[in-house]
């Protein structure tokens, strides 16, 4: 039997909790100098630059994505090669979010002589009250003193966790008070499963729905049908609007004589319809519950159909 000093399991707990805790102390720890960087970065003109080196460079980058990624313009600077000509991409009007646990990075130190500079203001992060980066830091936050996942205290774990956290924090911070919304998400994120999730009917619709009077004998209602290859056609009144739908079940059930009738004698009426705006994973929910293949596209507030959306269309988008 292995002992629960060597045993995996008892191992993957202790660390995932060692780190959890990290972070009930690191949100714990939060106080005004958090708001004083939120809105440090809002008053940001240019981008957000995010430095770090090591293992912290590897945190950097990810959160300057995430601040990409929701609307704050941000980018990556690797803080050795801005000692090689990457300091141009560094400008007055950026802020510097600067990420080092020991706050000693040596490799830092021409990045921190820039922005002191060209006066471009800087956020530290760091979990040593009086380290170099923390004392040049026009805010800095403070990392809890907790100790690393491993029991040798060496590998950088629960200090990285903290990082990215609060890297998290502060974008969404910033996110929050944008009101970013799921649009500008997806203007971010167009391909991808969160690209398909954000989807909205209009932008997979076809925007000429098939159509046909009430009127129309049914002859010619099935070479309508056949020729516009989505099984459905939608049946419109004098006025133009949507009032109803024929479906391979509405045939059917008319099967008998049933060229002796018009679209309007045969069709379902006031189908179920969708707007434009609505998310495509919506309509697919829909479609689904109905157990129906075709949903009519309708106008906001009124019944003039304005496209058609079948669930092949959403499929093929990687909508589920």
């Amino acid at each position: 039997m292995t002992s629960s000093s060597t045993d995996p399991l008892a191992t993957g707990r202790r660390v995932v909790r060692r780190e959890a805790e990290a972070l009930e102390r690191l949100a714990g720890s939060l106080d005004d100098s958090f708001g004083r960087a939120v809105a440090l970065l809002m008053q940001a003109e240019g981008r957000v630059i995010v430095s770090g080196m090591g293992k912290s460079g590897h945190v950097a980058r990810k959160i300057a994505a995430t601040f990409a990624s929701t609307g704050t313009p941000a980018h990556f600077v690797h803080p050795a090669e801005a000692s090689h000509g990457d300091l141009g991409m560094v400008a007055q009007g950026d802020v510097l979010l600067v990420l080092s646990n020991s706050g000693e990075t040596p490799e830092l130190a021409d990045l921190l002589a820039h922005a002191k500079r060209f006066s471009i203001p800087m956020i530290a992060i760091s979990s040593r009250p009086g380290s170099t980066v923390m004392r040049q830091a026009t805010v800095g936050l403070l990392l809890p003193e907790v100790p690393e996942a491993c029991e040798k205290g060496i590998v950088p774990t629960t200090s990285t966790t903290m990082t990215l956290a609060l890297g998290d924090a502060l974008a969404i911070a910033l996110m929050e008070h944008r009101a970013f919304t799921p649009e500008h998400f997806r203007m971010f994120h167009p391909g991808g499963k969160l690209g398909a999730r954000l989807l909205k009917v209009r932008d997979l619709m076809h925007a000429d729905p098939p159509l046909v009077p009430e009127t129309l004998a049914m002859g010619e209602v099935l070479v309508e049908i056949t020729r516009r290859g989505f099984g459905v056609v939608g049946v419109t009144d004098a006025a133009g609007d949507l009032a109803g739908i024929i479906t391979d079940g509405d045939l059917r059930r008319h099967l008998d004589g049933l060229m002796s009738h018009n679209a309007g004698e045969v069709m379902t009426r006031d189908p179920r319809t969708i707007g434009p705006d609505a998310l495509a994973g919506e309509a697919l929910a829909l479609m689904n519950d109905r157990k129906i293949t075709c949903l009519l596209v309708t106008e906001p507030g009124s019944r003039r159909a304005i496209g058609i959306l079948h669930v092949h269309d959403c499929l093929r988008a990687g909508v589920a």
